[in-house]
């Protein structure tokens, strides 16, 4: 199950980083561009693609990884079929009707021939409910879900984010209740939004479109009727509503709002969270990391209510919503009309300056040396390579080989596909090697990668110019690895993977860095990726 799920992760990852960049460039030429509006806070054309990408990679990964599950088959289908319609909707704004065509072709796929549906009702476990009950309700539920994402898509990173999470909490609730099924499907669309993430946090390139919005609010939807169906998990209902989190909240809310002033409950407006952040005086990435945070602690209730009734979970849930709303609107009351500004770095002292400019100089030539001697180094360390990943790294190495060659303006794409993807690959072999359990080893490698983190630390406090810079999807990825070595319920082998997590969010920053640092070194860089493709691929033959 472990490595099922780490490669659909992995591949969903790779697959949307390499059709982000020709996707981008050809946007405007297909129509797939966002222009500015009222209601939209980017003030230039944005490309329109992203949802294309993640939807695309998650689904092909899913389908490659896939383990034999009756539910799998009607899930792809559907989630392909309102990824198509999203795309026309992307391209040529299809009114509401056609929309919800659409949804209720791809609901009706996994409601009929899927048998996914509520199998329960909240307060009546011990009778079977009826399909004339279950039916409709499973079909208004999806729907809403389908439709919560999209209202929730206000601002860069936000609704991407919030399902990045929102997928992250299923994940550990399907690992817990042992369901590999809906694990691999958390896992695909977790690595495919995580490459989303990078071109769509502030300042956003791209943004996911109705083709992503719509997708992953019906994922997450049925992942819940997964999660919550008493034949594969314990978990109850109720605690479907908190995993969803803040997207389906706020949706209620601002409908709720908008039918007591006499509003229809479909026109758009400024009334959601984001909106009233930002008009606390809150930036755009502050408000991003607030509601990150809200919706972080949603997700954790879900994982400490999962074994509670429903009352408790509907009234901590109901509790929760009161009190986060009370205080916008309270806050909202007592605002001040003031500006809120932020207080540049200042160094007074002269020697101060001169050290902040050495380290924002050398630093990074420290990890130029560093990080390519810790990566062709581990490359003598794992003691065996599946063949399946000797494949996939030998195919990746011609890729990265021969892609600059037919597309020169991708090199550095192609470079990081092959670093990301390449490390990935090579720290999971050697932490399943055994050969961390030498001492002597052990020291040294994570000697070597305290030595990088701290690197990558001062590099970013002391960066000068148009280097890399931390964004909301950093502070998500560095919760992810403080958070998930302490969760109490980790088996034997889970801490080595939560483990690996950590170690590989130091060197894709150190990744970026270096990127970013020296354009001018991208061929050293992908030579470094190259050797490690290659020696997996070696590796695993010999």
């Amino acid at each position: 199950m472990t490595s099922a799920v780490f490669f659909c992760f992995i591949t969903s990852l790779f697959i949307c980083m390499a059709l982000i960049p020709p996707l981008q460039m050809n946007a405007g030429r297909w129509s797939f561009m966002d222009l500015p509006g009222e209601r939209k806070v980017h003030a230039n054309p944005i490309p329109r693609i992203g949802g294309i990408a993640f939807g695309s990679a998650a689904i092909l990964s899913i389908f490659f990884w896939v383990p034999q599950d009756p539910v799998i088959a009607p899930a792809l289908v559907s989630a392909a079929i309102l990824l198509g319609f999203g795309i026309w909707d992307d391209r040529a704004n299809l009114n509401y009707r056609t929309k919800l065509l659409g949804q209720l072709l791809a609901v009706l796929v996994v409601v009929v021939i899927g048998q996914i549906r509520f199998e329960q009702i909240p307060f009546l476990y011990e009778e079977e409910a009826p399909l004339w009950l279950t039916v409709p309700l499973t079909v208004i539920f999806l729907v809403g879900a389908s439709n919560a994402v999209n209202l929730s898509d206000g601002l860069d990173g936000l609704a991407g984010g919030l399902a990045f999470l929102s997928f992250a909490g299923i994940a550990y609730l399907a690992y817990l209740s042992h369901d590999t099924a809906v694990l691999v499907l958390a896992a695909g669309f977790l690595g495919g939004l995580l490459g989303f993430l990078r071109y769509n946090t502030y300042p956003a390139r791209i943004f996911m479109g109705d083709a992503g919005s719509q997708l992953l609010g019906f994922s997450m939807g049925v992942l819940v009727l997964l999660m919550s169906d008493p034949a594969r998990g314990p978990f109850p209902l109720t605690i479907g509503l908190l995993v969803l989190g803040l997207p389906f909240l706020d949706t209620i809310a601002v409908m709720g709002q908008r039918l007591a002033k006499g509003c229809s409950p479909f026109i758009g407006d400024r009334n959601h969270i984001h909106h009233k952040l930002l008009a606390l005086g809150l930036s755009h990435y502050e408000a991003v990391i607030v509601i990150y945070g809200i919706q972080a602690v949603m997700v954790g209730l879900a994982y400490l209510l999962r074994w509670q009734s429903d009352v408790l979970i509907l009234a901590i849930y109901g509790a929760f919503a009161l009190a986060m709303f009370s205080l916008f609107v309270a806050t909202e009351r007592r605002r001040e009309a003031s500006s809120i500004t932020s207080n540049g770095r200042v160094l007074s002292d002269g020697k101060l300056a001169r050290a902040g400019l050495w380290v924002s100089d050398m630093t990074p030539r420290f990890l130029a040396v560093v990080v390519p001697l810790f990566l062709v180094a581990h490359i003598f360390l794992p003691g065996h390579v599946p063949r399946d990943v000797g494949f996939a790294a030998i195919s990746l190495f011609v890729v990265v080989l021969a892609g600059p060659w037919f597309l020169p303006q991708y090199r550095s794409h192609f470079v990081r596909g092959g670093l990301y993807v390449g490390s990935a690959f090579l720290m999971y072999m050697v932490e399943h090697s055994g050969l961390p359990d030498i001492w002597p080893i052990y020291v040294t490698q994570n000697s070597l990668l305290a030595l990088i983190a701290v690197l990558v630390l001062l590099s970013m406090r002391f960066g000068r110019g148009n280097r890399f810079q931390t964004t909301p999807l950093d502070y998500l990825m560095v919760f992810f690895a403080l958070i998930v070595p302490l969760l109490p319920e980790m088996r034997a082998d889970m801490p080595t993977l939560s483990i690996l997590a950590a170690k590989l969010i130091v060197l894709y920053f150190a990744f970026e860095l270096l990127l970013h640092s020296f354009t001018d070194r991208v061929k050293q860089l992908g030579a470094v990726s190259l050797w490690v493709l290659f020696g997996l691929g070696v590796k695993a033959w010999m």
